[in-house]
């Protein structure tokens, strides 16, 4: 006989600038604004925003920028899903600065380089080029004395979306035998597999599939500048785009985390703890196909986020999702993560959370427990999405946060659902659940209740929609953009240049 166990998790309450504590980001920060006004006198009056691009982009990004300063009402009778915007400075307590002077239009009456480039025949010589422009001029505003932004917005026209957003190709006949050559040749002077990261008789060693918004945020990265990516489906208004006060609700939260802000924060509850999220994503170049463990994504209890890179793991045949660190690669991704948290915080936390989509193997609890034997807490969890399901009487489906147990073995929890702020469910086919399952001294329900609270720490956007948790939503973001950054380890490693 099988036995079911169901119950409903509340709400994650989020803490803001004043005395209100709710699971809405949009009323939090309407009612008692963001979490940084309790930091007084340390905190700036003002975001100063550059602008890149074209002048016609640029100057429609300034409209926009004066269109959030005073406040968008919303189209129709305000609902809890549609809520108006009530402006910049009387939702976040800081004023936009913006002009001329943080400005660098790429073209003018005598030139235009966009339209240069983007008239090349060759798809990724015409990406590079339209990247060495905007990031020229970032590395401008990034350099000044004076009058540097905190934020800079990246202007990009319809037409270079078209032709740019993204450049695919695959390996030629000769360059898939030359690289089967030189993993011949590695192997038998028995070289370690990563020793194809290095270049190999100064030959070529491009990328096979390039995203333009991942080199962007590459180049931000290394000019330590944080961007914002502005398009018109942003700036106009249409049947294709949202509506304008909801634009304006995302739009202004995610400028306002990556100018240095935080808009809000969890209530902690219990011991200092650090959530940590493991992913791989693929790196291909003409010579060399690796699985790349591209994070820890990392977030303190306190809201504190970076991301760390891991080492490379071989591609094989017949790997699939089934992806695993070695002992000694745990090993150190555990020590780097502890490291990068003690330079943030000045201390180590008293627990440590850790999630994947895979499970541990023996190789990988070995090491993450010798790295961080020190940790009170550590807790190994894996949330996999399943096949299956629960059907609610009536006409929507499971709450999010509602949790499932089978047999007191199993234990499913839906992060999709009817939300209960909106009073409806937002998403067009049956949510599905993740299947929770956790190594360590806390049990699954634990565990769950972490990753649902998760879900309510994306600062990119004021929409509480998110189906996975922080530690995993930009995985494949961020691992694109490590790639376009190099194999150096990044100097700045704050989630907002991810996001």
């Amino acid at each position: 006989m099988t036995d079911l166990s169901l119950f409903e998790l509340r709400p994650p309450p989020l803490q803001f600038g004043g005395a209100a504590s709710t699971s809405d980001p949009k009323s939090g920060l309407d009612s008692a604004g963001p979490f940084d006004l309790r930091f007084g006198s340390a905190r700036k009056d003002s975001i100063y925003v550059g602008a890149i691009g074209p002048a016609n982009i640029v100057d429609g990004a300034h409209k926009w920028l004066t269109r959030c300063s005073t406040g968008i009402p919303s189209f129709g009778p305000p609902t809890s899903l549609r809520r108006p915007f009530p402006g910049f400075s009387e939702v976040f307590r800081k004023k936009l600065v913006f002009s001329d002077h943080l400005t660098v239009a790429l073209d003018n009456a005598v030139a235009d380089p966009i339209a240069n480039a983007l008239a090349g025949t060759d798809a990724f010589q015409r990406f590079q080029t339209i990247v060495d422009l905007y990031d020229a001029a970032l590395r401008r505003l990034a350099g000044r004395d004076v009058n540097r932004p905190d934020v800079v917005l990246v202007c990009l026209p319809q037409n270079v979306l078209d032709k740019c957003k993204t450049v695919e190709r695959q390996n030629t006949a000769a360059e898939r035998e030359r690289a089967k050559a030189i993993r011949k040749a590695r192997a038998s002077r028995q070289t370690d597999f990563f020793d194809l990261l290095d270049e190999v008789e100064e030959s070529e060693d491009d990328f096979l599939k390039r995203d333009l918004r991942h080199a962007l945020k590459a180049k931000a990265l290394a000019a330590r500048l944080p961007i914002q990516i502005v398009t018109p489906r942003l700036l106009e208004d249409g049947p294709k785009t949202e509506d304008p006060a909801t634009r304006a609700w995302n739009f202004s939260v995610g400028l306002y985390y990556k100018a240095g802000g935080v808009p809000w924060r969890l209530n902690p509850p219990g011991p200092e703890a650090c959530f940590v999220g493991i992913s791989f994503h693929h790196h291909r170049t003409k010579q060399r196909h690796v699985v790349q463990s591209s994070l820890a994504q990392a977030f303190s209890s306190e809201g504190e986020g970076f991301a760390i890179r891991g080492t490379g793991v071989p591609a094989e045949a017949d790997q699939r999702l089934n992806v695993h660190l070695s002992e000694d690669q745990a090993f150190d991704l555990g020590e780097r993560i502890i490291a990068e948290y003690a330079s943030r915080t000045g201390r180590s936390p008293l627990r440590l959370v850790i999630h994947k989509t895979s499970q541990f193997d023996a190789a990988e609890i070995r090491g993450f427990r010798a790295a961080l034997g020190d940790i009170p807490i550590l807790s190994l969890v894996t949330m996999v999405p399943s096949a299956f399901r629960l059907v609610r009487f009536g006409m929507y489906p499971p709450k999010v946060g509602t949790i499932c147990t089978v047999n007191g073995t199993r234990t499913f929890l839906y992060t999709s659902g009817y939300i209960s702020e909106i009073e409806t469910y937002p998403g067009p086919h049956i949510p599905q659940p993740f299947e929770v399952r956790a190594i360590g001294p806390e049990d699954s329900l634990a565990a769950a209740t972490d990753i649902f609270n998760l879900t309510r720490m994306n600062w990119n956007t004021a929409d509480i929609r998110g189906k996975w948790p922080v530690t995993l939503s930009f995985a494949r973001r961020v691992g694109g953009i490590l790639n376009e950054y190099g194999e150096q380890d990044p100097e700045e490693t704050s989630f907002r240049y991810f996001v």
